[in-house]
This record gives C-alpha cells, sequence and structure tokens, in this order.
C-alpha cells in the first residue's frame, strides 16, 4: 500500500535585514498552498550568517510576518517536534551530514578565495551566488593533503555534465548542467559553519518538508540541493519556485531598501490587505 507524506511546507526567512514585501509574496504563497493542501507550515530562522543576524532583526521577523497575516504551527516562537527551529542551534545535523559527505569522498578542502577563483577564470560566469569553480583544488585529495593552519573551505564536487532536473510545479520542467551551469559549490566553510545548500537541504529533510515555496531567482540552488540530498540519502522535496517582485524600475526588491520592508509600509499606514492586494 502505498503511504502518501501529509504536506508540510516552510517559511525560512535571514533575520539579517527587514523582511520586505517580496518576502511576504512569497511567503504568502507558501501559506495559502499549505492552507490549500490541508497542511502544515514551519517557520525556522536561518540565522547562521552570524555577522548580519541580530536579535533585533529576529524579533521584528516574527512581528511582522504575524502582523502581515502569516500563522505558522511550528516555528521559534512556538516550539513543535522539530525543534529547534534556529539553524545556529542546529549544528550538530550539519556537522553529522558533513562527516557523511567527506566519508563517501563527494566533497574535497578548497584553500581558494573568492578573488582566487575570479583570477582564475578567463570568462567569469556568475550564479546568484558564487562564480564557478574552475576546479583548482579538486585534485588534492581528501587525506593527501593538509589545509593551512587547518583552515578552508569544503567543495561539493559535482559531477561534470550530468544534466538535473526537476518539475516546478509553478514554472514547469527546469534543467541545468552540472559543471557548466554551475560549478563546485560549497558546503562548509573556513569560518566553521555550513553553506546556505548544506544547512538548508540538511534542515528541510529533518523537518520533512514536502514542498519548498521560494523565489525564482533559487532555480540553481535548488540544482545544487538536488545533488546533496541524493549524495546524503534523503528524500528530496517539491519545489514551487515564484516570480520575484520588482520595483518600478524592475530591479528586484532588497533588504537595502526600506521603502519596500513591512516595517516602513506598516509604519506608513498601510495595511495588511492593501499590500496582499498587490499579489
Amino acid at each position: 500500500m502505498t503511504t502518501t507524506r501529509s504536506y508540510r511546507g516552510r517559511l525560512a526567512p535571514s533575520p539579517t535585514g527587514f523582511l520586505h514585501l517580496g518576502h511576504a509574496r512569497t511567503f504568502w504563497i507558501a501559506q495559502q498552498r499549505a492552507e490549500a493542501a490541508g497542511g502544515a507550515l514551519i517557520l525556522r530562522s536561518e540565522d547562521l550568517d552570524a555577522a548580519r543576524c541580530g536579535a533585533d532583526f529576529s524579533a521584528a521577523m516574527i512581528e511582522d510576518l504575524r502582523w502581515f497575516g502569516l500563522r505558522w504551527s511550528e516555528g521559534p516562537d512556538v516550539g513543535g517536534p522539530h525543534a529547534p527551529y534556529v539553524q545556529s542551534a542546529r549544528m550538530a545535523g550539519y556537522v553529522a551530514a558533513f562527516e557523511n559527505l567527506r566519508a563517501s569522498g563527494s566533497i574535497y578542502p578548497c584553500i581558494c578565495s573568492r578573488q582566487d577563483v575570479l583570477r582564475a577564470l578567463t570568462a567569469p560566469h556568475a550564479g546568484e551566488d558564487e562564480p564557478i569553480y574552475p576546479g583548482t583544488c579538486r585534485g588534492r585529495e581528501n587525506g593527501k593533503w593538509q589545509m593551512a593552519d587547518g583552515k578552508g573551505n569544503w567543495r561539493f564536487r559535482v559531477p561534470d555534465g550530468e544534466t538535473i532536473s526537476f518539475t516546478d510545479s509553478a514554472l514547469g520542467g527546469h534543467a541545468e548542467i552540472a559543471g557548466r551551469d554551475f560549478g563546485d559549490f560549497l558546503v562548509w566553510r573556513k569560518d566553521g559553519l555550513p553553506s546556505y545548500q548544506l544547512a538548508c537541504a540538511v534542515d528541510d529533510a529533518a523537518m520533512g518538508i514536502t514542498e519548498v515555496v521560494r523565489g525564482a531567482d533559487l532555480l540553481t540552488s535548488t540544482c545544487r540541493q538536488l545533488l546533496l540530498y541524493r549524495a546524503l540519502g534523503l528524500d528530496a522535496p517539491a519545489f514551487h519556485h515564484c516570480t520575484l517582485m520588482t520595483d518600478v524600475n524592475g530591479i528586484r526588491l532588497a533588504k537595502r531598501d526600506d521603502a519596500t520592508s513591512l516595517r516602513s509600509l506598516r509604519a506608513s499606514g498601510a495595511t495588511p490587505e492593501e499590500l496582499r492586494a498587490q499579489f
């Protein structure tokens, strides 16, 4: 007999600034999809960037989401069976995944800085968050080479030439070729923290997330994470990538633009109903 997992969606903001209307739109879609499926919605705070995250932003994040009309059944403020719901308190799971990847030979140490990578590229190709790595450290196998002072990054070895594809419930089929559209990517940083790719994949699997709703700017991240799910033997969720909101000049909304933050819009007298009507 085939069993179907109950729908579990998630909101996964990072408290590195005040949330803007684009975040709210994506989260509202996530809530609508969870409600339509009769499922649960989980809030997870992705606070691993200690230099940019702050307690004030974390508190504002929850306050602004609730003001906007978002509700969740599990999260930092309400608890739940998959606690903690704050990434900085979930390091044990990331370390275990890292050791799994290292033992299987899926990752390798890398001492290249971002500038090193850019200088090595004859035709730099920047993705949404990092240039394609040229493979400088690929041949320095784990166990045969020690990183200077024990410091360095660890990269996932992508299967060059393999097509990574998935069907998105919003955008349809999407495919990228490993080694051409994205290269060996970071899974562990020299500051002792997991990359976004690893932490996100590990947490979504651990929390039983069945569908990830997020912005279309993360399509390549999804391809990377599909490789991590496979390497770790984890079930991948379904995906729904939303188109991005832009300003009057066609530039996508960003946290540095305070005029579109929920906090500023609320202070100006806007209501959640008026803002949601723009979607």
